[in-house]
C-alpha cells in the first residue's frame, strides 16, 4: 500500500481530535459564560431583595371635613335640688317621680313639733316684754309730770325714761323673734321652685327631716327638661370654627333613627390642661320629652371645612422623637419623610393639616427604621419589574 494511503486515517484521527477539542473549548467557554450570567444575575437579585418592598397610596381628599361628631352628656335647663329648711318629720307629700309640677306647687308638709313650741315661747316673751315696756312708759310719764314740783331729780326722771326705752327695744327683739319663727313655719310647706318635672324623691311620710342645704340628701329635685343644656368637650384645633350659634345635630342610643337640632349657645373660653379641649353648651329642644337629662348623647356639629384638607391611612404615620410625620416615595424610589400635623383623626383616616401634598406618594405601612434617602421598591413596581423578568 502506497505511504500516502497509510498515513490517511491518521489524518482522519487528527481532524476529528481537532474537532473535538474545538467542540470542548466550546462547551467550556458557553458553561463559563452561563455561569457568570448567572451569577450576575443573582447578585442583582440578591441586591434588589435587600431593598425594602414598600406599598404607597395617594392622598385622598377629605369628603367628611365639614362636620365634627363628639360624644357629650345631657343635662336639665335647670335642676334644683330641694332641702328642708327646718327639722321635723315629713307629714305628707304631693308629687312622685315623673310629676309635672307648676312653681308654687305643694310638694310635702313637714311637722315641727319643736318649732311650734319655740313659737309659744316667743309670743310669751312678746306678751311679757310688752308688759315690762307698757309699765316703764306709764312710770316715765309719771315721773316726768313730778318735774316741776322739784320733788324729784331730773336724774332720777332721766333713768325712768331709759328705762322705758330700754323695755321698748326688748318689745321689738321679741316682735322680731315672732316674727323669725313664723317665716320659719312658712317653710314646712316644701314648694316647687319653677314650672317643670320631679325627677327625684328621696324621702317619704314619717322620715325625720334635718334642716340644712347640702349636708344630707335633698328630699325632692325637679328639673325643666322642655329645653335641655348639652356638654361636649371640642379640641383646641376647632374651637375657632365651633362659634355660638353653631348648628348641630345630635343622636341618642334610646332613639337611633331620630335626630334632633341643637345651637351652640356658650363657651368656657379656656382650654382644659389635662384634655386639650373646650367645654361647650349646646341647648336642644325636648318639648316631645324623648331626651332624659344626664344622658348620653352624639353630637354632630356643623363646621366649615377646608377644601384642599388631604386624608391618608392612620397606618401611615410615624412618631418618634422627632414628631409626627409621614414617609413618602420621590420619583427615583427614594424615601423622604416630611413632617405633618393632624387636622382630624377619623379613625382609620387621618385628615392632615400641613406638611402633605396632594401628588406625594405616601407609604402605606413604613418600614421600621425608614429615613430620609434611603432606597425602597414600591411593591406595584416590584411585582410588574419580576414579571418581566420571568417572562
Amino acid at each position: 500500500m502506497p505511504q500516502h494511503e497509510r498515513n490517511h486515517p491518521w489524518r482522519r484521527l487528527r481532524a476529528a481530535g481537532a474537532i473535538a477539542g474545538v467542540v470542548a473549548i466550546a462547551i467550556v467557554v458557553h458553561g463559563v459564560i452561563t455561569r457568570a450570567a448567572e451569577n450576575s444575575r443573582l447578585r442583582d437579585w440578591t441586591e434588589a431583595q435587600a431593598l425594602p418592598t414598600v406599598a404607597v397610596v395617594a392622598p385622598e381628599r377629605s369628603a367628611d371635613a365639614s362636620a365634627l361628631e363628639l360624644p357629650g352628656r345631657l343635662e336639665a335647663y335647670a335642676r334644683a335640688p330641694i332641702y328642708a329648711r327646718v327639722s321635723g318629720y315629713l307629714k305628707n307629700w304631693k308629687y312622685d317621680i315623673g310629676a309635672q309640677v307648676k312653681a308654687g306647687d305643694l310638694l310635702a308638709e313637714v311637722e315641727t313639733p319643736d318649732l311650734d313650741q319655740q313659737l309659744l315661747q316667743a309670743r310669751a316673751d312678746l306678751a311679757s316684754a310688752q308688759a315690762n315696756a307698757a309699765l316703764a312708759q306709764t312710770t316715765a310719764k309719771r315721773w316726768q309730770s313730778l318735774l316741776g314740783s322739784d320733788s324729784v331729780s331730773r336724774q332720777e326722771i332721766d333713768e325712768k325714761v331709759g328705762d322705758y326705752t330700754a323695755k321698748e327695744a326688748l318689745v321689738k327683739a321679741a316682735q322680731a323673734n315672732v316674727e323669725r319663727i313664723n317665716a320659719m313655719k312658712g317653710f314646712t310647706r316644701i314648694v316647687a321652685p319653677f314650672d317643670g318635672t320631679v325627677t327625684a324623691r328621696e324621702t317619704d311620710v314619717g322620715a325625720l327631716i334635718n334642716a340644712g342645704g347640702g349636708s344630707g340628701p335633698e328630699l325632692f329635685v325637679v328639673s325643666d327638661t322642655r329645653r335641655l343644656r348639652v356638654y361636649v368637650n371640642v379640641p383646641q384645633t376647632f374651637v375657632p370654627s365651633v362659634p355660638p350659634g353653631t348648628k348641630a345635630t345630635i343622636t341618642v342610643p334610646e332613639h337611633p333613627d331620630a335626630k334632633y337640632s341643637a345651637t351652640v349657645e356658650a363657651s368656657a373660653q379656656s382650654v382644659n390642661s389635662a384634655s386639650g379641649t373646650t367645654l361647650m353648651q349646646l341647648i336642644v329642644d325636648n318639648r316631645s320629652g324623648d331626651l332624659l337629662p344626664g344622658g348620653y348623647a352624639s353630637v354632630r356639629l356643623d363646621i366649615a371645612g377646608r377644601g384642599d384638607a388631604l386624608s391618608v391611612p392612620a397606618s401611615a404615620l410615624i412618631f418618634d422623637a422627632k414628631g409626627l410625620s409621614i414617609a413618602t416615595v420621590g420619583a427615583d424610589n427614594r424615601v423622604l419623610v416630611k413632617p405633618v400635623t393632624i387636622a382630624r383623626d377619623l379613625g382609620k383616616k387621618i385628615v392632615i393639616g400641613s406638611g402633605l401634598g396632594a401628588d406625594d406618594r405616601v407609604i402605606e405601612n413604613p418600614p421600621d427604621g425608614v429615613a430620609t434617602g434611603a432606597e425602597v421598591r414600591v411593591a406595584a413596581a416590584a411585582a410588574a419589574k419580576d414579571k418581566n423578568a420571568k417572562g
